[in-house]
């Protein structure tokens, strides 16, 4: 092994949650280290790719910004649909993970690509990771996990797993242009929905589940695939393939643990009805970077404070997602489950969501 090397701030994990908090932490004149196991930056792309739009200013770099979009489409199981407007972005979100990869880079920090971690001694805050096929050993002060909701480093001290649902998404062509997402309620998609997601010449399609009622995704994303083809909607070529784990039981009982600050999927700040993850991880990314380097500066509240100020802009929503998954848990599989009013009452485009689920 070589010899240990010392910095400021680990980073576990690039994505826009651990890109974010490097380039935070860089700016503030830290030493940064980041690694991240894929062989690529943003890739594999396990996301819908959309943005809310006070997002905007992270999609002004060439190449992220794919579409616009104004608004939702909601069909309920009767086939009843509702409009509504909810403007944001569709990115190229591997393009916008290595966008803010390079802010960090520029500003100095270290990131390591196809470099997994794999011991952690929090107490001693020495980290081991492989990379190269070399184990390189890590001395750090801080420590940021932004490692996704199967988190190795929340598994490393021990921690819960989070609750997750799985996504199987495929990327198709499009066939008529169309400013609107559009989302699929039913019983088809226990626990999660359906989604088609117009970005330019192409469409991201897919569905979400909780593998306690539907452990196949292929069938049925491949059953709403034909009818979209058949309906001349989308062409019946499968352009790419993706899918993963998308936390949904809320935020871990604690955000920073042992110098350790969790931030993105990996402290279980994605919406757990809509899946939303992005905007929440480039925030608590920022202000995860800027924790450390306050701390760092002397600041014995650091950490505090950015756990009080993460719960205060995310708990509440978080909480009453969680509550509305609960109460639907009793639904699926029965007939119930495709009543238009349950589904109203366990989605954010409907007034009846907020009413009944009020935290």
């Amino acid at each position: 092994m070589d010899d240990v090397r010392s910095v400021d701030v680990l980073v576990v994990g690039l994505g826009p949650a651990g890109a974010s908090a490097a380039h935070i932490a860089a700016r503030a004149g830290l030493s940064v280290l980041g690694v991240e196991r894929n062989r690529l930056l943003g890739e594999p792309v396990q996301c819908a790719e959309f943005i809310p739009m006070p997002m905007g200013a992270y999609a002004r770099t060439g190449g992220v910004l794919m579409q616009r979009i104004s608004g939702m489409k909601s069909v309920l199981p009767s086939g009843r649909v509702h409009e509504s407007g909810f403007p944001g972005l569709m990115i190229d979100r591997a393009e916008f993970d290595r966008t803010i990869a390079r802010e960090a880079d520029r500003h100095g920090a270290e990131l390591w690509t196809r470099a997994r971690l794999t011991t952690l001694d929090a107490e001693n805050r020495v980290a081991t990771v492989r990379r190269a096929g070399e184990m390189r050993c890590i001395r750090y002060e801080v420590l940021v996990a932004a490692d996704g909701p199967l988190s190795p480093v929340a598994a490393a001290l021990g921690m819960e797993p989070l609750d997750v649902v799985q996504t199987r998404q495929y990327t198709v062509p499009l066939l008529r242009p169309c400013g609107d997402t559009d989302i699929w309620l039913s019983d088809d998609y226990p626990g999660g929905y359906a989604w088609l997601f117009p970005k330019g010449s192409v469409a991201n399609l897919g569905v979400g589940a909780d593998r306690r009622w539907e452990d196949n995704l292929k069938q049925p994303l491949a059953r709403l695939h034909r009818q979209l083809a058949d309906a001349g909607r989308v062409g019946e070529a499968v352009l790419y393939r993706t899918g993963g784990a998308i936390p949904v039981g809320g935020l871990r009982g604690r955000l920073v643990v042992n110098r350790t600050v969790f931030a993105g999927d990996a402290a279980g700040l994605t919406h757990p009805i809509t899946g939303a993850g992005i905007a929440a991880a480039v925030i608590s990314g920022e202000r995860a970077g800027q924790a450390a380097a306050a701390y760092l500066s002397g600041d014995a509240d650091a950490f505090g404070d950015y756990e009080e100020d993460v719960r205060d802009q995310f708990e509440t929503a978080v909480n009453r997602a969680v509550r509305r998954r609960r109460e639907l848990a009793g639904y699926w599989r029965t007939a119930a489950a495709n009543e238009d009013g349950v589904q109203r009452k366990g989605w954010i485009a409907f007034d009846d969501y907020f009413e009944s689920a009020a935290v």
